[in-house]
């Protein structure tokens, strides 16, 4: 925050202000420092920002660690941003999705820590895309909203899409990303602003009214992806790497992931071979890359099986093209329907 050595270097003029430098020295970033009309949030990247700026309003001051355009899973905290989490009245994270992030918490905001993770189980890494080792038949699984079933709807088993890469930070076992679930996000909304009443029992009303004004959003988001994916010619999506089992699971998609939960991984060439064979297999005509990864390897597939590609975001950061997550959604929405020829 921009008065971070403010104090400091105005304590030289007098000793009022020495004082004064004294004691914002303490909490550099703190509230007392920054606004004492405000909760100090920090966020651990963009959909928790999206989260704590809907919910808290006027009433918070929301900080991302991460900057428009940068990968989230590749963050490292400079010392600057270390003492923002230590000052913070409350920290919304992801256990588990940045260890850099966890290490700093467990050490310094562990009482003011709200690990979105706890709100829900997290779903298994292979759930949502191809895998193996699930037998699971028909639509056993089917809609469940907020449970846990596995996706495999058409009853065959699949080859993996799911993270096999056991030191990546969710262990290989769990999936991260819930928000493109809106009504899971809605969920964690509610629990924050919860959260937030408790840093700030004053104006705990407001902060569940804007929960609930934002979870009407929400739902209105989730009944145009029901609707808008209903019927589609297709219901396999091809994805650079499997961030997408919860959407998948809640519209009845299924996605062949190139590579796992983490983007960076290369994947080996028989996999390239299988991805390739999958989408011929299910006339893909699209092959999807994020906006924060290279698009190289999709752009090898798509050129392979003659298909073209386009950008499917996982939000796990805004671009620096802008928008908000509601938008972003609604065009991955637009995206999906022109890709699996919904009518």
């Amino acid at each position: 925050m921009n008065i971070r050595t403010a104090p400091r270097t105005l304590a030289v003029a007098t000793t009022a202000l020495l004082a004064l430098g004294g004691v914002t020295a303490c909490s550099d970033d703190g509230p007392a420092g920054a606004d004492p009309q405000r909760v100090d949030v920090v966020a651990a990247f963009y959909p928790l920002q999206f989260l704590a700026e809907r919910i808290g309003g006027d009433a918070v001051k929301v900080s991302n660690l991460v900057k428009p355009g940068a990968e989230p899973h590749d963050l490292e905290l400079n010392p600057g941003q270390v003492g923002q989490v230590a000052e913070a009245e409350l920290v919304v994270l992801l256990k588990g999705f940045q260890p850099a992030l966890d290490e700093a918490v467990e050490q310094n905001a562990k009482d003011r820590a709200f690990d979105v993770s706890t709100v829900q189980p997290l779903m298994d890494a292979a759930a949502g895309g191809h895998d193996h080792d699930h037998d699971h038949e028909g639509e056993e699984h089917a809609h469940e909203g907020e449970e846990h079933a596995h996706p495999e709807e058409s009853g065959k088993p699949k080859e993996s899409g799911k993270a096999e890469e056991p030191g990546h930070e969710e262990g290989g076992t769990k999936d991260p990303h819930l928000w493109l679930d809106p009504t899971r996000l809605a969920t964690v909304g509610d629990k924050l602003a919860e959260r937030l009443g408790r840093a700030d029992p004053g104006r705990a009303a407001d902060y569940t009214a804007r929960a609930g004004a934002l979870r009407a959003e929400l739902e209105k988001l989730d009944a145009e992806f029901t609707a808008g994916l209903k019927t589609c010619q297709r219901r396999e999506i091809v994805v650079s790497h499997t961030a997408f089992g919860y959407l998948t699971e809640r519209y009845k998609l299924e996605q062949i992931g190139i590579s796992g939960l983490s983007p960076e991984n290369e994947p080996a060439p028989q996999r390239l071979a299988e991805v390739a064979r999958e989408a011929r297999e299910h006339k893909a005509t699209t092959i999807f890359f994020e906006t924060l990864v290279s698009p190289k390897v999709a752009e090898t597939i798509a050129a392979e099986v003659g298909a073209k590609t386009a950008v499917l975001d996982p939000l796990e950061g805004l671009s620096t093209d802008g928008g908000d997550y509601l938008s972003v959604m609604r065009a991955n929405l637009a995206t999906l329907r022109t890709a699996l020829s919904c009518s």
